[in-house]
Parts: structure tokens; sequence; C-alpha cells
């Protein structure tokens, strides 16, 4: 039976015959066609026809289809409607913005507009320094996106980007209350990217790249870094690596072996991988190998992209050639964000004992988790189906937070690995397990303790 999931859940509303016996019915059919029923109500109930409204989980679109099927050929029972519940959740978007101050009468105006507001911009103008304090810079943040990599859906575009960067800045607000707005540009080319940055930055406490294609990511950001005065972070690449470094450090602990000592395989040598990577040699990893579409990257190939170049320099100090499978044997961890499937989980079995293996590409893990359980002692993934979600909404919220807290002008190395480390020692002694090697993104005390690390102010 196909795992269902709430992203694929559908309400359909139902015209039957009076039979209160139809529910069941319909909710058997739903059963039978590895659907599962979450809510069945009766929106309307007369002598002739009930109406019902039944809600159910599905895996995929061509599920929905399928349960939607069954429920038709159900005696006595016409499909009326079919709703795709994540659709509506999305109708007119899912932030708005609301005003902090009452705007009651005019003794209000006078002072959130004009007149009064003259007066803040005249202070402002003559110490620019208060910006943040008065304005709302001190709390917001731009999640800047082209929607040249978006998810793992491609090069889609700003339009259709703009729900996934409009998550995001919920996000923000749920889990740090920070103010983020999606900024969705129509263009790809790097220098139109930066000139835009830099022209509203200053309506901003920090800058969130998100979604965009490497390798353009890295430059857009080393040039932004350099040239804006407050912090630059690209979700993508260090979000992630936070968390893996948080995970993983975990998941060391579990098989009681030492990161300075671990072989480490990180498949994909794009934007993630090539933060992963960074992070994990700040942190104390001194045997890592990036395995790319090249195969194993090496120094001694000088065929290699200027990225991919850099990574070769600073990684394999064995100069292992070959495949990902070459590359896996002996080693203790294997990292993946890269593409689904490249990993059989019988090559587990040549990795080092006790080992560990992420296979993070999203929606569809570079092996499946469930087969790699058989061979690694701990796993983790991306999906929320499996123990063990490698998410950066563990991440960034607590990041920025800390960052705006501090009116710092940027994010450092030492930021990053203090953040990691705050995540991983969220999970208790008494808590940590194979299966457990990560807290929940609803912990209260992720963002609090990110946050505090970033900041260097306590967390209560």
């Amino acid at each position: 039976m196909s795992v269902t999931a709430s992203s694929y859940s559908i309400t359909m509303r139902l015209h039957t015959a009076p039979d209160h016996g139809i529910v069941g019915a319909v909710a058997t059919a739903i059963s039978h066609a590895g659907g599962i029923v979450t809510a069945i109500d009766v929106t309307e109930s007369r002598h002739d026809r009930l109406v019902l409204d039944v809600t159910c989980s599905a895996s995929d679109s061509e599920h929905s289809e399928k349960l939607v099927a069954a429920v038709d050929v159900v005696p006595s029972v016409e499909v009326y409607k079919v709703s795709d519940r994540t659709f509506l959740l999305h109708i007119g978007g899912k932030i708005e913005v609301n005003s902090k101050v009452p705007l009651k009468n005019r003794d209000d105006l006078s002072m959130a507009y004009t007149p009064g507001v003259g007066r803040v911009s005249m202070a402002l103008y003559n110490n620019p320094a208060d910006v943040s304090r008065l304005t709302v810079k001190g709390n917001s943040v731009a999640v800047v996106t082209d929607g040249s990599a978006v998810l793992g859906l491609g090069n889609i575009g700003p339009g259709a980007a703009l729900p996934v960067m409009e998550g995001k800045a919920a996000l923000f607000k749920r889990f740090a209350n920070i103010d983020a707005w999606p900024i969705c540009l129509a263009s790809q080319d790097t220098d139109e990217i930066v000139k835009a940055v830099e022209m509203i930055a200053p309506g901003f406490g920090g800058i969130n790249l998100e979604d965009i294609a490497a390798p353009r990511c890295f430059e857009i950001e080393a040039r932004l870094r350099k040239s804006l005065d407050i912090p630059v972070f690209h979700d993508d690449q260090h979000g992630t690596a936070i968390v893996v470094l948080a995970a993983l450090t975990n998941a060391l602990r579990c098989v009681k072996k030492e990161l300075k000592d671990a072989r480490v395989v990180v498949s994909g040598g794009g934007a993630a991988g090539s933060a992963i990577v960074s992070l994990l040699m700040a942190g104390g990893a001194t045997d890592v190998v990036v395995s790319d579409i090249e195969g194993l990257l090496c120094v001694d190939d000088e065929s290699l992209a200027p990225a991919k170049a850099d990574l070769a320099r600073r990684t394999n100090p064995r100069k292992v050639r070959g495949t990902l499978r070459d590359g896996l044997q002996g080693a203790d961890v294997f990292i993946g964000v890269s593409a689904p499937k490249i990993l059989e989980p019988e090559w587990i079995k040549e990795m080092a004992p006790q080992s560990v293996v992420f296979a993070l590409a999203n929606p569809d893990p570079e092996v499946d988790p469930s087969e790699a359980e058989k061979y690694a002692a701990v796993v983790a993934s991306g999906r929320s189906d499996y123990p063990n979600q490698i998410n950066n909404v563990l991440a960034f919220p607590g990041v920025f937070r800390g960052l705006l807290d501090a009116r710092a002008s940027e994010i450092t190395t030492d930021m990053l690995l203090r953040a990691a480390y705050a995540i991983a020692h969220v999970v208790g002694d008494d808590e940590l397990n194979p299966n457990f090697i990560i807290p929940s993104v609803f912990h209260p005390d992720v963002p609090k303790r990110v946050a505090a690390a970033i900041s260097g102010k306590s967390a209560d």
C-alpha cells in the first residue's frame, strides 16, 4: 500500500441516498483503494438526500483520482465536487500584512502617518543608525529567489516560486516571530540580481537567498556579503549544512565515533553539498570525499569546473578515484544531496561497521530509507514519513532571530557551527537513539537556542 500524505489531501462532496449506512460503504471503498479517511461530515440531511463531505489522504495526484473513482462507483453515491485541500489553503496566498498600531481616529493617523511620521523620518536622516530601532527593518528579512532551482522542481521561474517563498515567510513568523517578505525576481542574471538586492537592502535587517541555482548562487552570495552591511544567508547552502552537522553530531554519538576520525562521502557537489563539506571540515572532519556527475572529485582532475575544482582541492586527501561505490568502501558516513536512487542498499554493507546514511534528496532519496536501515546503524532523510527528518526549518528561523537580535552585519562560520551544536544538544542523552538524532521542528527550545548561539545572548 502506498504511503499517504497530507499534502495530497482531498475533500469530496457527495450526494447520496438518505441512508446513513452509506457512510460506512464510502469509508470502506476509500480504505480498499489505499486511502485514509480523516473526516466525514454530514453537511445536509433531508428526506430525499444526504450531502457528505469526505476528507481523505492519498499518496499522490494519481492516487487521489483513484480514490474518487472508487467512491463514485458506490451504489447511490454521486461525487458532486472534489477539492484539493492544499490548493484551497493557497487561495489568496498564505501571508498578509497587519498594522501593529491602532488606526481608529485622527490622533492615531497623525502619529502613524502625517504629520508625525515626518518627525521620525528626519530623526533617521540625522541618525541613520536608528533605522533598525524605529522601523520594521529591525525585524524583517527579504526571502529572495530567481526561481531557478525551486525545491526539486528545477527552473520554474519567479511566479511559480512565489508559493514557496510565501511558505518560507510564514515559517519565519511561526518559529521566530520575524516578518519576512517574498521577493521573486524576474531575472536570472547575476549582475541584475545582485543590483536588485542591493537596491532593496535598506528596508531589511537580513537577506535570505533561496532556490537560486549553482554555481550562480555562490557568486551572488559572495558579492552581496561584500557589498551589504546586513547578513546574507543562502539557506539552501548554510541552513542545510547546519542541520546536517547537527544530525551527524548526534548520529556519531550513537555509534561512538568522532567526526575527526570518520570517513565521509558526500554525494552532490552543488550548493548544498559544497556548504555541507565546508561546515563539516570547519567542525573537524579530515577525510571527506565528494561524488558528483564527474565521479569522485579529485585534485588531479584538470577538467573540473571552477567550483568543483575548489571542492576537489579541499577534499579527498587519499585521492580515491572512481564511482560512488568506490568512494563508499570503508566509509563511515554517506550524505546524499543529489538525486534519487543512486545508492544501491547492498553497497552500504561495504561501508565501515556501524555506518551512518543520510539520504536527503527530496522527495525521492538516494536510497529507500527502509532498505538502508537493513545495513546502516543510523539512517536519516529529508522526508517526514521516516524517523530523523533533516529539515532546514530547524535552523533558519533561529539563525535570523539571533542575527536580528544582535544587529549583526554578517554571519560567520563560527556562528554556523554554534547553531549546529545548539540544535544537536536539544536532544538530551536520555533521548538520543538511532531513530531520534534530531529534535522536532516544533520543539520550542530549538529557535531559542539557535538564536542564543548566534547572538551570544541567553536563550531565556
